[in-house]
């Protein structure tokens, strides 16, 4: 059994099974990545996937038990290599980060913008999508930290921290009646449409449950994963969005009006998470300080073990 093995057989489980594919991102043949599957079922004794004439259709039960170990044999080895780098220079490197949309627009510019100039030589990449895609990077080893307000939590594979608690706002345009209103409460919101985040964030899920708690069925007419595209609907004159605090802007959302609604919502937490014994570069931990400043080196390591 050898390493590139392991390497063929996860590569092609995350390429849909498509050799070819995976072949092109292995920078090798795909006559090649076909025998080693081979030499690899033929080693283990038992087939790792279906087949369809030459064409992989389906990952047997023993194979999806091999995949698994596979997929932690590399991330041990990514460990090591990263132990090896630490060592050679603690000044250079890569830094994956794996966020939500409100997360990479709001909170996380003069983070990253400080930590550039500390460690220039580091390349820093942002990856976005959903809260259980980004999740996923982190538990296959595709980034380094995921930082989000769902899912991070619940996730086994993962140490969760919390970074900061944030609340909602409503956005309306400058005439609407509720500017009116010394305090809204969610009548008065249900009375109008309301614009707000997708069903896959948490956000969403705790407002709809806010309003069912209280008996009151809002009129929530678009749901959007962007913050930004909640304003511009807003802006068009669809309804009443629901975001994040941190998403209004007074000086580039000239156009509408914030009303802060704390006293209807309870707060959710931004999560900061981390595959569990993995090594984490010096310079990680610098970054996690400064979005966290209260997760120091020495609150974090101990939680994810290797390097702890």
């Amino acid at each position: 059994m050898k390493l590139h093995q392991l390497r063929y057989i996860y590569e092609v489980a995350n390429r849909d099974l498509n050799v070819s594919d995976a072949a092109d991102a292995l920078y090798t043949s795909q006559p090649g990545v076909s025998k080693q599957i081979r030499l690899l079922e033929d080693e283990v004794g038992v087939p790792i996937f279906l087949r369809e004439g030459k064409r992989l259709t389906q990952i047997t039960p023993a194979g999806k038990e091999i995949l698994s170990c596979a997929g932690n044999i590399l991330r041990e080895v990514n460990s090591i290599k990263q132990i090896g780098n630490e060592y050679k220079n603690k000044q250079s490197g890569i830094l994956r980060i794996a966020t939500t949309h409100t997360q990479a627009r709001y909170a996380l510019p003069e983070v990253i913008k400080t930590f550039l100039k500390k460690f220039p030589d580091v390349k820093l990449s942002l990856k976005q999508g959903y809260p259980e895609e980004i999740v996923d990077m982190v538990v296959e080893g595709e980034a380094d930290i995921v930082i989000a307000t769902e899912a991070v939590s619940h996730t086994k594979e993962l140490v969760a921290l919390p970074c900061y608690k944030w609340n909602r706002c409503a956005l309306m345009l400058p005439k609407h009646p509720l500017l009116r209103k010394k305090k809204i409460t969610l009548s008065q919101l249900a009375e109008y449409p309301l614009i707000t985040y997708d069903f896959a964030f948490a956000g969403r899920t705790l407002v709809s449950e806010t309003f069912e708690s209280a008996g009151i069925s809002p009129n929530i007419v678009f749901t959007a994963l962007d913050s930004d595209i909640i304003k511009t609907y807003v802006e068009l004159g669809l309804g009443i969005g629901l975001v994040a605090r941190m998403a209004f802007d007074p000086k580039k959302d000239r156009s509408l009006r914030m009303v802060d609604l704390s006293h209807l919502f309870n707060p959710s937490t931004t999560w900061l998470g981390l595959r569990k014994n993995s090594f984490l570069r010096s310079y990680v931990y610098q970054f996690i300080q400064l979005f966290a400043p209260h997760l120091d080196a020495k609150t974090v390591k101990p939680a994810v073990c290797i390097g702890g």
